[in-house]
């Protein structure tokens, strides 16, 4: 099941980011780069502001939530991100992300583009997203927390882009 995040969801969700960020990131990103941003972004201030600004949305197994994701609402362009999505290493492969990202992608009916932003080392991710019809646009360098990254920016077409 898929549904809305609420305020009861804040612990559950810090938890599931760090759980599988950690799965997800360990031999590619050091431990106080991982901790730097998990504090960051989790913190109960941040949690509100997307509770309040963005679409979070909670995967559910038996009642129990075992993934999320966060979408930004569509812009004046059309565009949208797909800031985050997180599941446990064991609901992996399960369904819950494709779930997750159609839950995503049907709240965004005026979008024309949704981008994700992945590290480019994370091929796990990379793959999941180019199976669900992503496209790569483009890789680049940047600094994440201090720390220089390989970013891949893809884009999933909502509506199909006017011809020129």
């Amino acid at each position: 099941m898929i549904r809305l995040m609420t305020r009861h969801d804040f612990e559950t969700v810090r938890q599931i980011a760090a759980v599988s960020y950690d799965d997800t990131y360990q031999g590619i990103l050091p431990e106080d780069v991982q901790e730097s941003f998990l504090t960051r972004a989790y913190a109960s201030p941040m949690m509100m502001k997307r509770l309040e600004k963005t679409t979070m949305l909670i995967a559910e197994h038996e009642g129990r939530p075992v993934g999320f994701a966060n979408f930004t609402h569509v812009d004046e362009d059309g565009d949208a991100e797909l800031t985050d999505m997180y599941l446990l290493p064991d609901y992996q492969g399960m369904g819950f992300g494709t779930a997750l990202l159609e839950a995503g992608i049907s709240s965004l009916e005026d979008g024309h583009q949704l981008f994700v932003y992945v590290d480019s080392l994370n091929e796990g991710a990379r793959l999941f997203y180019e199976k669900q019809g992503f496209e790569l646009l483009e890789e680049f360098d940047e600094l994440f927390e201090g720390y220089p990254t390989s970013t891949a920016q893809y884009v999933y077409y909502l509506k199909a882009p006017a011809l020129v």
